[in-house]
């Protein structure tokens, strides 16, 4: 039995590559339609909602940059417009723009600053707009572990993104409970994706080996907890954190 029932909507931000990317397969899979956003990578984003379609799901690709105010308010107006209804948010548009703190520029802080955080609140308020409405929606917001432990040096910046996600969400399941909407928080730790890729491969290995696991978690193995927390089978869970990051480091 898939987790969500039939006509229900899920919108994936940053849903084109990465977790996202594996957050909006397993949405399809699991019986929702799946708007699959994305910033600037249109054919990544099509070739998703073409895996969805071949696999026997239903998706559509759609360009919004998730820093952008009325570009998101265009994306969920067309979402309300299209289907009248809007079941799933899950807000995975990330950057990183890794640099020590004495040699950061502003610019590169604000950069994952507004992707991750801003983007988050923007999507977040307006998928509520619709949520609201109808009295039943959850939300799933991507923070990160490094949220919670700090990162690698050079990542005060996304740490801080990072952070304020979890403290944000924790203040939006306050609101949008009286509304019937859930919001939750899946905190992933190194997971084999574009951006980890960058990561020297001395340092990746060093890192590898000091998870209680042993290894690095696969954008898979957390897309399935985001499809749990976004469905029914966690009715009863909101302003939670989940963290996946193979047992913590050792």
């Amino acid at each position: 039995m898939m987790l969500f029932a039939p006509g229900s909507v899920a919108v994936v931000t940053g849903g084109s590559r990465g977790i996202g990317r594996a957050v909006a397969l397993d949405l399809a899979r699991e019986g929702a339609h799946v708007i699959v956003n994305y910033a600037q990578s249109e054919r990544d984003a099509k070739e998703v909602a073409d895996q969805i379609a071949q696999e026997g799901g239903s998706a559509s690709a759609v360009q919004a940059d998730v820093t952008d105010e009325e570009a998101v308010k265009r994306l969920f107006r067309t979402v309300r417009a299209e289907h009248g209804r809007l079941d799933v948010l899950v807000t995975s548009a990330g950057v990183t723009r890794d640099r020590y703190l004495i040699a950061m520029s502003l610019e590169q802080f604000r950069a994952p600053v507004d992707t991750n955080l801003v983007g988050t609140f923007l999507a977040c308020r307006e998928a509520l707009k619709v949520m609201q409405h109808q009295r039943s929606g959850s939300i799933v917001t991507i923070s990160s572990s490094s949220g919670l432990d700090g990162g690698f040096p050079g990542q005060t910046n996304y740490v801080a993104s990072k952070g304020a996600i979890i403290a944000f969400t924790h203040a939006l399941s306050n609101e949008a409970a009286p509304h019937g909407v859930r919001a939750n928080v899946v905190a992933p730790g190194f997971v084999a994706t574009d951006m980890t890729r960058k990561v020297p491969a001395d340092i990746k290995k060093r890192y590898e080996s000091r998870i209680r696991l042993g290894r690095m978690g696969r954008p898979e193995e957390i897309a399935s907890i985001v499809s749990f927390l976004a469905s029914d089978k966690a009715s009863y869970m909101s302003g939670s954190v989940v963290v996946a990051h193979g047992g913590g480091l050792q």
